[in-house]
């Protein structure tokens, strides 16, 4: 190598900056840090002689997990929850305010706060977001400065009281704090049946710069939903200056979606595209490449693709979508409103979801029945075995009828009918690991004041799978 290239290459690796450390860097470990290390936690107040570490949270109420005053910064964020009630998730509602503020900056349901839609628990490995245990121990690495307090806030927006609530709040008291830290931000958002137009996933006004995305689609027609292109407008203009090519690119994918996740980009839920009702959510982590703006930050996003029985290419789609937008801001932000009421952020009614016990077993057939967790589980010896459950109408309508089948490694494919007649395609259990999804739709009928049947009848497995057997959760009932 001569030395005039030497020198050159020399000249350019002191030009160019040292790139931005994230949680996982090691660098600067070695280095004195000024500040008290601090946690608000669910320990037991009689820490010395209880073990008891946790706390109840009952319908309606809203819990402070954390008030402190600054200067600090907030370096990780725990939870675990125990709670009665399905897709919880979405049901429970986590705030921040910084500083005394009396709009929070952070508003949004816990599941979707941790990169997950739907109030599902699934298991996600990102550089500021990981899930582990199944998607039940949920931990978040955001850094999130503050200069005068920090409140957090967590309300049981269910109907069933959570028993154990288990979390832990990291944050450094710090001597200082720059004048022009920005505060971090998360916003939820939703609309269903999207009307057409771009959806919105963030209208902000002020200086910051913009971090993350997370997208939750519920589909309401088959084939795929990804040919929306992404556009962020800077400063007002009319012209973006980030223009995407579809959907699955934003992410950072190619050629459709499959489920994986990765220290910046993944699709943690994928159900694909074969039916209505399949379920997605992905996000997009601008850790690397933050979007920065000095008044104001639009982020709008196509909703397109091909829809069943709809000739001439893509459409817009009328899909059900619900976002979080993740940013830091220095400025003000202004008001964004209250999210949707529980009610509205779930897909079904909550009066109308009948758990099922096996006194709501009417017949079996080459197999047995015993309660696993809050489903009923049929140990099926083959193709044929069918298991027959039964709910009750109260009051004669039109309603959308669905019902919870987790899935799992030792699951078959089965054929649902509703008193005795066939409902869609026959739907494949199997799953290499434990996954609960939210209640899938079996159809919408005129419905009389009496009993029904679900029949659930085994047409085999997948080759993957160790067995044919299915769980059956509650069915819910949403008047249409």
């Amino acid at each position: 190598m001569n030395k005039i290239f030497m020198l050159a290459l020399l000249a350019i690796s002191f030009a160019i900056p040292a790139p931005a450390q994230g949680p996982a860097d090691l660098r600067g470990l070695d280095q004195p840090h000024n500040y008290r290390s601090q946690r608000s936690s669910s320990s037991a107040a009689d820490w010395q002689k209880s073990n008891d570490d946790r706390i109840p949270a009952e319908p309606g109420q809203t819990v402070t997990l954390l008030d402190v005053q600054g200067p600090g910064r907030i370096a990780h964020i725990w939870f675990t929850i125990a709670a009665a009630e399905r897709n919880y998730a979405r049901r429970v509602t986590l705030r921040m305010y910084w500083d005394g503020e009396s709009d929070p900056s952070v508003e949004a349901p816990l599941g979707d706060f941790f990169a997950i839609g739907h109030g599902m628990d699934v298991e996600l490995n990102s550089v500021p977001v990981r899930i582990t245990s199944n998607g039940r121990a949920r931990n978040c690495y955001w850094p999130m400065p503050f200069h005068k307090s920090a409140r957090i806030t967590f309300t049981n927006d269910g109907k069933k009281p959570i028993r154990s609530l288990y979390y832990q709040i990291d944050w450094q008291k710090l001597p200082s704090l720059a004048a022009d830290a920005p505060h971090f931000h998360a916003r939820y958002r939703q609309e269903n049946a999207l009307k057409p137009g771009r959806y919105v996933v963030l209208d902000a006004e002020g200086k910051g710069h913009y971090v993350g995305t997370v997208i939750s689609v519920r589909a309401n027609s088959s084939s795929w939903i990804g040919e929306g292109d992404d556009f962020f407008f800077i400063d007002g203009e009319t012209e973006p200056s980030l223009r995407g090519t579809g959907t699955e690119d934003y992410v950072g994918d190619a050629w459709g979606f499959r489920r994986f996740d990765g220290p910046y980009y993944g699709v943690p839920v994928w159900e694909g595209s074969s039916e209505a009702g399949n379920l997605t959510t992905y996000y997009r982590w601008h850790i690397p490449d933050p979007i920065a703006f000095n008044k104001s930050l639009r982020f709008e996003l196509e909703h397109t693709g091909p829809v069943s029985n709809v000739t001439g290419g893509y459409v817009e789609r009328p899909d059900d979508y619900a976002s979080i937008a993740f940013w830091y801001q220095t400025e003000p932000h202004k008001p964004f409103g209250s999210i949707p009421p529980v009610e509205e952020r779930l897909y079904y009614s909550l009066d109308g979801a009948q758990e099922l016990t096996l006194s709501s077993v009417l017949t079996q057939q080459g197999g047995q029945t015993w309660m696993r967790g809050n489903a009923v589980y049929f140990s099926a010896s083959g193709p044929g075995s069918m298991l027959e459950v039964e709910f009750e109408v109260k009051q004669a309508g039109k309603y959308q009828v669905a019902v919870f089948l987790p899935e799992g490694p030792d699951l078959g494919n089965y054929q649902i009918y509703l008193n005795g007649e066939a409902q869609g395609a026959h739907r494949v259990l199997y799953s290499a690991t434990p996954y609960e999804p939210a209640a899938r739709v079996v159809g919408t009928f005129p419905l009389a004041n009496r009993k029904h049947r679900l029949r659930f009848q085994c047409l085999g497995k997948s080759p993957l799978s160790r067995g044919y057997d299915i769980a059956v959760g509650a069915v819910t009932l949403t008047p249409r």
